[in-house]
């Protein structure tokens, strides 16, 4: 094997949530390019339809699941239709996550509750009834585990207390998880920066994208196959002595891209 082809993902099963759209669908054709076959979630059937062709062209094998990642029965039906299809899973990516910038104060706390269970909970649940399957195939077996995290989560900001408390938690729970998984699974996830997506793209206007811009060490936004090429990477074998860490693909970021009013007078 050469060393290139540790990056290859030939005969793995990569299980992938929000995968209909942005970094999910992303992240899922690059898995299908280096070898990999799918099993795509998120709640939209026609938009996963429409990435499970993508992933086709390239001869591999897509399972659409429309789930919702906050109801615990449809990701009990998610692990057992991926079971039923494919009889094993090697790769994870707890995609599904996110809450749009909001002031402290304008913040219900019903709302800092959904923001952790949309980007913690989730995966928690998600990973745990996964591991089953993840180790079923044989007792030396080796499985990874990906959770896309944000860079909101590493560096605290005016209007992110319930985005980035909950991404804080998921980068936390990635290093948990890793000491307590190891050596049978490996568990990383990726600190992602301003990517270009539709979420993204509804709030830009040219003046906050060139403040964003600026105030970015690399002078660019994200492009979602950025972060699908880390998620390659630390699903593959090229990364079999990686586990715990959380990878920035951020630019550079040491600090948030966006601006935003303190609650008393000033901007953060």
């Amino acid at each position: 094997m050469t060393l290139l082809n540790k990056f290859r993902l030939d005969g793995s099963v990569a299980l992938i949530t929000g995968a209909s759209k942005g970094i999910g669908a992303g992240i899922s054709k690059v898995f299908a390019e280096a070898g990999a076959d799918l099993a795509i979630a998120a709640r939209s059937k026609r938009d996963l339809d429409l990435v499970a062709d993508e992933i086709e062209s390239f001869g591999r094998r897509a399972l659409c699941v429309p789930t919702d990642v906050l109801e615990k029965t449809q990701l009990e039906r998610l692990i057992s239709r991926v079971e039923e299809s494919y009889g094993k899973l090697d790769i994870l990516v707890n995609n599904a996550g996110g809450f749009p910038p909001k002031a402290f104060l304008d913040t219900e706390v019903e709302e800092f509750d959904y923001a952790m269970r949309f980007n913690v909970s989730s995966a928690f649940s998600l990973s745990r009834l996964a591991i089953p399957l993840m180790t079923k195939k044989s007792s030396n077996a080796n499985g990874t585990i990906l959770n896309i995290s944000s860079v909101a989560g590493g560096f605290p900001a005016p209007s992110f207390s319930a985005y980035g408390t909950a991404k804080c938690a998921l980068s936390f729970l990635t290093r948990a998880l890793a000491q307590e998984l190891a050596p049978k699974i490996r568990v990383n996830a990726i600190a992602v920066g301003s990517t270009k997506t539709s979420s993204l793209n509804a709030l830009l206007t040219p003046e906050i994208e060139e403040t964003m811009v600026s105030l970015t060490p690399l002078s660019r936004l994200g492009e979602v196959e950025d972060v699908a090429l880390g998620a390659l990477y630390l699903s593959s074998p090229a990364s079999d002595y990686v586990t715990g860490q959380i990878l920035g693909v951020n630019g550079g970021l040491e600090r948030l891209s966006m601006e935003f009013p303190r609650a008393f007078g000033g901007v953060g």
